[in-house]
């Protein structure tokens, strides 16, 4: 199964920080699927590193005020059409991110205060029938994969 997976838990280092957040399950992923590394910060055209962001008023903002919305929308929509040429159907996604998150974001405070919601390149998958999981979720993902070839 082709799964698009947050470039970041794979170990890349892509994140606003210049870091990357690799998995300890990422080997387990890429040895029984191909996993297809995205990270729309980078495909919307933002460096790396850059100065965080977070999603406020329906749009991307950085912490100095800087709307990002529209390299997050062009990322996203970058996303889309790799789950579209590789068939994606789920998509493991690095939590609370204003671009991957699922779920649980932060709030556009920058004071790491979470709420209901999903970051932009989620969204738009999840809108286009693709599964968005979070890196918590990986474990039962694989689980769910060996259950089903038995």
């Amino acid at each position: 199964m082709n799964v698009l997976v947050s470039a970041c838990l794979l170990g890349l280092s892509c994140r606003y920080d210049g870091q990357s957040k690799g998995h300890p399950l990422a080997g387990d992923l890429v040895a029984r699927h191909t996993a297809i590394p995205v990270c729309p910060e980078i495909f919307g055209g933002l460096s790396t590193p850059r100065p965080p962001s977070e999603r406020r008023c329906g749009g991307v903002f950085t912490r100095e005020g800087t709307d990002v919305t529209a390299a997050y929308d062009r990322g996203a929509q970058e996303v889309l059409r790799l789950a579209r040429l590789y068939g994606c159907t789920v998509a493991i996604l690095k939590e609370r991110s204003p671009a991957c998150g699922s779920g649980k974001i932060y709030d556009g405070t920058f004071t790491k205060t979470l709420a209901d919601g999903y970051g932009v390149a989620a969204e738009l998958l999840e809108k286009n029938g693709v599964r968005v999981l979070g890196e918590s979720q990986l474990e039962v993902f694989l689980q769910e994969c060996r259950e089903d070839s038995l």
